[in-house]
């Protein structure tokens, strides 16, 4: 376990780890926070306690260096560098036992539309020895060892890390192989193999169907499989003493309804927690009866006004808590102990959540803090729980300076129908009264947006002297099932009003400027970005659109350079419900159609696709240019050819991001015209 005595010592190693990372100086020169600060990647990520708590590993990077893993030893006052590659980048890794760590890679200097889909799989020692190759890099052997590959047992290429923790009492841990269909490449079941990192050796689990996800128990073991066909998903349960499948409950992939649940994981005695509509609207925790599979309809834990979003705090034998999120996150502690604990902690951090972790095998008197705050970036620090020890580990981005950046709240508003709209709404550090707006729309839409806390685009806005608000407009998830239908076959109607009614609403709050407002977004959002145009050219000035669908109907098509990444089945059993019919809409799919209203679109626009976009193909963006090329003159085409659905290179965002901020600041920031 940690001791005390040796912590304090725990900066300077990992200091040697990160010195290429410039340090933030006390006095700030520049005019502005560098765009590069907000849009680097991470100098360090995924920080977790070793099983026994004795060592801590994480994501180290740095400018001019590749990602590495990082192991530290907590008692020893030691870090290292336990895998690190001129050619490639760690991706993620997990503690397979307190001496082994499995990991894959990729290569962060390459976009995304030259990556290989496969990230191989290694396993190595803490110390970094004894390292093996336990699957393949698709069109790449490199990161291997030098030992012979024809001796080695060597998964194919579609084999993949978990993202659950197994026993981590022995070697092995499991592992998902993908099953692609040959003629579409879309994904149909997915297996579970139990591999062992030293010897390569694998064993197949019995797979109940056309399994899309997997859930390990509070043992590590395979408990739950979750198969979905023709638009119907299924629950199976693995019957501990007989190892067989039964089913728990099936329901309506896309639209939920009867018998829908989800789960959230098990108790030490076995109990299955799920989450499942409750009785008021939202999302509620509750436990099945794993003989019949009923739903208890008592919720154990409730968030009002907010759909449950969260997981299992859990060290040992115990479930300590449960992390759940609203605006922002925090833990519920059911332990009074860790009440308090938690409370010290908040007075020694204040302004920022303070999420704490624990070793997975025993309880430890440290804890493994992760803080953030809206002007702050993620940061790790070790704390002890009884003497209230706290030392620093490293921060993610720590060239942000949090007092320049913009306070960021939580906001409700009514939309014309009368239905409250969530949203957020970040001002600049100056708090700027009727400052320039930028509405700023989440993709999916189907999803949650932002919650509260530091983002690098929104953050980057308010540096620039911008106020940001991001609505969460119906259909938007997180806020209660009747929010989520209200948007159904919406797009470009009542979604795109509540978007306009939060613009309007900020303007006569005095937030906002109403001669200085533009819309922006991606995916989803550039959508929403060309409708705003269309339908409310006098609301906006201006628009920036990356990776925006132009017309519903060409989402249902393929394309002549890359085939949707939409699976057949959303485009059959959901596509129709929730945005709409092909044949039964078209009239309506037509009217909301940016394509088809193209002429109406007057106002500076910036237009942005990657090529190797296979969720939104870079025909959406050709489509709309040359039918808004004769009625606009004012649009900015921006095509980055081996980006995918957003920009992975930092070079990339880097570059967007400055176009943008001449952009805004020719249209509605000190450049423009008053």
């Amino acid at each position: 376990m940690i001791q005390g005595s040796n912590i304090a010592r725990l900066g300077a190693a990992l200091a040697l780890l990160l010195s290429a990372a410039a340090p933030l100086h006390a006095a700030e020169k520049a005019p502005l926070p560098p765009i590069e600060r907000f849009f680097a990647n991470p100098v360090l990520s995924s920080a977790e306690l070793s099983p026994s708590g004795r060592y801590l590993a994480a994501i180290s990077g740095a400018p001019g260096r590749r990602d590495a893993l990082v192991v530290i030893d907590l008692q020893g006052k030691s870090a290292k560098l336990v895998a690190s590659y001129q050619d490639a980048d760690i991706r993620q890794y997990e503690w397979v036992n307190d001496e082994r760590l499995a990991f894959d890679v990729t290569d962060k200097q390459v976009a995304q539309g030259g990556r290989f889909e496969a990230a191989g799989l290694y396993a190595v020692n803490r110390d970094g020895g004894n390292l093996r190759q336990l699957a393949d890099r698709r069109g790449t052997s490199w990161v291997t060892e030098n030992d012979s590959r024809i001796s080695r047992k060597i998964q194919p290429w579609h084999t993949f890390l978990l993202d659950q923790h197994g026993s981590q009492k022995s070697d092995e841990i499991y592992v998902a192989s993908y099953v692609y269909n040959d003629a579409t490449e879309e994904l149909h079941s997915v297996n579970l193999l139990r591999l062992n990192t030293v010897t390569g050796a694998t064993q197949v689990v019995p797979r109940p169907g056309r399994v899309q996800d997997w859930t390990l128990d509070h043992k590590g073991e395979p408990r739950l499989a979750t198969s979905s066909e023709k638009g119907i998903t299924t629950l199976h349960y693995r019957d501990p003493a007989t190892s067989a499948w039964r089913v728990l409950t099936s329901y309506a992939s896309f639209k939920g309804g009867a018998g829908a649940y989800w789960p959230l994981g098990f108790a030490n005695d076995g109990t299955l927690y799920v989450i499942a509509n409750g009785p008021k609207g939202t999302t509620t925790v509750h436990t099945v009866n794993l003989a019949t599979g009923a739903l208890d309809p008592e919720p154990l834990v409730e968030t009002p006004g907010y759909d449950f979003s969260g997981s299992l705090v859990r060290s040992g034998d115990r479930v300590l808590g449960v992390e759940l999120q609203t605006d922002a996150a925090t833990i519920v502690w059911f332990d009074p102990a860790l009440q308090a604990a938690q409370a010290k902690l908040n007075a020694l951090l204040p302004g920022t959540i303070n999420l704490m972790s624990f070793p997975s095998q025993a309880m430890s008197d440290w804890a493994l803090v992760e803080s953030y705050s809206d002007v702050q970036p993620r940061s790790y620090r070790l704390f002890n729980l009884k003497t209230g020890e706290l030392d620093k580990v490293g921060d993610a981005y720590p060239n942000i300076d949090p007092a320049r950046m913009g306070r960021q709240e939580p906001v409700r508003y009514k939309a014309r129908d009368g239905r409250d709209i969530p949203g957020l709404l970040t001002l600049p550090a100056n708090g700027a009264k009727n400052a320039p707006l930028v509405v700023l729309v989440h993709g999916g839409p189907f999803t949650r947006g932002s919650h509260w806390g530091w983002k690098s685009e929104t953050q980057f806005l308010a540096s620039r002297g911008y106020a940001v608000l991001e609505p969460e407009f119906r259909g938007s998830v997180g806020y209660g099932g009747a929010h989520f239908k209200a948007g159904w076959k919406q797009w470009g109607l009542a979604m795109q009003d509540d978007i306009a009614d939060g613009a309007r609403w900020a303007v006569a709050q005095g937030y906002a400027d109403p001669q200085r407002i533009c819309i922006a977004g991606g995916s989803y959002g550039g959508y929403a970005v060309l409708m705003g145009l269309a339908k409310d050219p006098d609301l906006y000035k201006c628009g920036i659109d990356w990776a925006g669908v132009t017309d519903i109907n060409v989402l249902y098509d393929n394309h002549w350079n890359f085939t949707s990444d939409l699976s057949d089945e959303w485009k059959q059993y959901g596509m129709p419900d929730l945005i709409g019919d092909r044949v039964k809409d078209a009239a309506q799919l037509k009217a909301t159609s940016p394509i088809e209203l193209a002429a109406r679109i007057k106002a500076p626009l910036i237009l942005a696709y990657g090529g190797a976009d296979r969720r939104v193909p870079i025909a959406h963006g050709l489509r709309f240019r040359d039918a808004v090329a004769p009625y606009n003159k004012q649009v900015e085409w921006i095509a980055y050819q081996e980006e995918g659905h957003g920009w992975g290179l930092p070079k990339n965002r880097v570059d967007f991001w400055s176009r943008v901020e001449k952009f805004l600041d020719k249209h509605i920031g000190s450049g423009a015209p008053h």
